[in-house]
């Protein structure tokens, strides 16, 4: 697979390489990572180059990295059936920079940039429909920031008692968050899931 992956990383950087392409192969995978001028030309390269066909966009999110002034990570998945290959295209933006829309590409990409823009306030130029979809109406704040504060916040709900949507401060459950680093191979005293089988053999 390796020498397939190489076979297309040179493929990339030969026919792109001129618009500040750049392609790592790292864990199995290729990451091609580009500018956001440059993102459409290649995405676009990617699905209708013969040697690539990457007809499939299966994700594209974000990442943050708050101590860099370009904090922003904006990653597209790629699947190529034809080729049994998938590819990973990142670039980097700050939270003030639009990056231009995939949607004339992928129509599939209308959503995904949705969730980013409402997870992480990445904006994406020529977007349709760039509105949130996952947050509350008048939600504030972008909730996958590393920054983004875990109090201080209403949610929604219905109530099932009181056959009405409410509004309640955020709840931070403190049961989920009690961490047994005990490690089940050196001796813990509780039976796990399964061993109560290997007991009464």
């Amino acid at each position: 697979m390796s020498d397939h992956l190489k076979a297309l990383s040179d493929h990339v950087t030969e026919k792109r390489g001129g618009f500040g392409i750049g392609a790592k192969i790292a864990y199995g995978e290729l990451t091609l990572t580009a500018t956001p001028d440059t993102i459409i030309g290649l995405l676009k390269f990617l699905r209708d180059d013969p040697m690539c066909r990457f007809l499939q966009l299966t994700d594209i999110c974000g990442v943050d990295y708050p101590s860099r002034a370009k904090r922003f990570d904006v990653v597209y998945h790629l699947l190529s059936l034809h080729r049994n290959q998938r590819i990973r295209v990142k670039i980097e933006v700050d939270d003030a920079t639009p990056v231009p829309s995939a949607v004339a590409v992928w129509p599939a990409a209308n959503w995904f940039e949705r969730e980013a823009f409402d997870m992480y306030g990445i904006q994406f130029a020529d977007h349709p429909d760039l509105r949130r979809i996952l947050t509350d109406y008048g939600f504030s704040g972008y909730p996958l920031r590393k920054d983004f504060p875990l109090t201080g916040f209403v949610e929604v709900r219905y109530d099932d008692e009181q056959k009405k949507v409410v509004y309640e401060p955020v709840k931070l459950v403190q049961d989920f968050r009690k961490f047994d680093f005990m490690s089940p191979w050196e001796g813990a005293k509780h039976i796990l899931p399964g061993d109560e089988k290997a007991a009464k053999q």
